[in-house]
């Protein structure tokens, strides 16, 4: 059976690649393909299910059946009048077909979607399964480095080792400020659905848990969709399009899981101070969302959250954010991470985890950067290399924590620094490093220049037998 579903998994994909080679000869990108065949693979699975005698949920003139027989410029006329009053709706239709506009303009590379959705049966497939082929989409389009769709796809090894530390539980609930498309809402929606059986639970689970925010629509578009696809949010979607940053709402949550846009907020904004007085003012994305997502965390809620460096170093604003942060949160973990997992190169990032309602007192650190190195094509980081991570956070029993550094293993890559060593840091800058993985060379200077001597010898000797060689020939 499971290599049945792998085949069948790997047909689909093929079908989805070579249509999507067709559009991008003819100029149509990935990202806006994968767009369109989300709106398209909808109205065919909302027809699937009236057929099943399960209703509709789209309003009549705006259906699969209204498309399936046309071609031509009928065809693209009436895709894209179906786009604009689905756009205009409310609940589910209108998340996913947030801001929606066609992107193929040509009615035969269209009618190719479309028959290309028409030849499979999506509502009745597991959702684990047609769950896994728009991951794979996803995850392809984030490799689209022209589209730049990298910045809103976090590796799912990071955020499945971020989630099992974590550990959310049935029953709590679980954000997403800056969602992209949904990835860790999803993994923390896998992690909690096997915990209880009870029917209660499991409608609470699929339907009020879970909560993700981006400010892209298409984005919006992907991650609601990707939901959809695993059976959740199939009323109402959890996903929804707003600048987090203006968001005042009192809404709170008992867990956070992100990794949210770094840089400056875009030219034109809304200025994030003017909306929210309370923040300290900064024009650094990263920091802005750090106090954001602190102050959406219940007390005793848990955070996981994927920062840069300047987070954990940078003077002035950042400083007052990150001493608020020690004083107000239980700072208690820092993973450091190489670069080379994500598709925006180079950047050199950490994941924090806190809990708010304490301060901090000692904070461990797994550093995981220092001589790692992890490519996107040929060494991907997998979530067995986070392993050893995983085994000394502790999850649920940190009182068992143990470091693997000490003085006779000088670079062991778990390390408990402690509140006096924490707090008499310059400006609590939190870079901690320690890791020295130069070799040292033990010989003496004697042995130095006799091993050079050695060398110089080896090469004057190569060079009188290769003159001799050539004596005889005329260069």
């Amino acid at each position: 059976m499971a290599n049945t579903q792998t085949k069948s998994e790997a047909t689909l994909l093929k079908k989805v690649w070579d249509i999507a080679n067709v559009l991008a000869a003819a100029g149509v990108g990935f990202t806006d393909y994968i767009t369109q065949l989300t709106y398209i693979l909808f109205l065919k699975m909302d027809d699937e299910k009236e057929e099943l005698g399960l209703g509709s949920s789209l309003p009549e003139g705006c259906k699969w059946k209204d498309l399936a027989d046309l071609n031509g410029s009928d065809l693209v006329e009436k895709y894209e009048e179906i786009l604009k009053e689905l756009a205009d709706d409310t609940g589910l239709i209108g998340t996913i077909f947030t801001k929606a506009s066609n992107k193929i303009d040509s009615p035969v590379h269209l009618a190719k979607v479309i028959q290309m959705v028409a030849s499979e049966n999506w509502y009745m497939m597991e959702g684990d399964f047609k769950g896994a082929i728009y991951e794979s989409i996803l995850e392809k389009n984030g490799q689209d480095k022209k589209s730049g769709a990298g910045q809103y796809f976090t590796p799912r090894a990071l955020i499945k080792a971020m989630v099992d530390v974590i550990n959310p539980k049935i029953g709590e609930t679980v954000a997403d400020p800056a969602c992209g498309t949904g990835g860790f809402l999803l993994a923390a929606y896998e992690h909690m659905k096997s915990q209880s059986k009870e029917i209660a639970k499991q409608n609470f689970l699929k339907n009020n848990t879970l909560f993700g925010a981006d400010n892209t629509p298409l984005v919006v578009t992907l991650a609601s969709m990707n939901l959809y696809l695993h059976d959740i949010g199939t009323e109402k979607s959890p996903i929804v399009c707003q600048d987090s940053l203006l968001d005042t709402s009192d809404k709170m949550y008992d867990v956070i899981l992100a990794n949210p846009p770094f840089g400056t907020r875009p030219q034109g904004s809304v200025e994030v101070a003017a909306n929210r007085p309370e923040f300290i003012k900064t024009s650094d994305n990263q920091v802005n969302f750090l106090q954001h997502i602190m102050s959406i965390v219940k007390t005793g809620g848990r955070v996981a959250v994927v920062l840069p460096d300047n987070v954990l170093t940078d003077g002035n604003a950042t400083a007052k954010v990150r001493e608020k942060l020690l004083k107000d949160f239980n700072l208690h973990t820092i993973l450091r991470l190489p670069t080379g997992i994500f598709y925006a190169g180079g950047v050199k990032t950490n994941v924090l985890f806190f809990e708010k309602g304490s301060e901090t007192k000692d904070i461990w650190v797994y550093d995981y950067r220092t001589g790692i190195k992890h490519t996107m094509a040929t060494k991907p980081m997998t979530r067995e290399h986070l392993d050893d991570f995983v085994n000394c956070y502790c999850s649920g029993h940190m009182v068992d924590r143990m470091q693997t550094y000490s003085e006779d293993n000088p670079n062991g890559r778990w390390r408990k620094f402690t509140a006096d060593e924490v707090y008499s840091r310059d400006q609590l800058k939190l870079d901690f490093k320690w890791i020295d993985l130069t070799e040292k060379d033990d010989r003496s200077i004697t042995e130095i220049l006799s091993e050079m001597q050695e060398k110089a010898s080896s090469i004057s000797e190569a060079v009188s037998k290769l003159q001799e060689m050539l004596g005889g020939i005329d260069l």
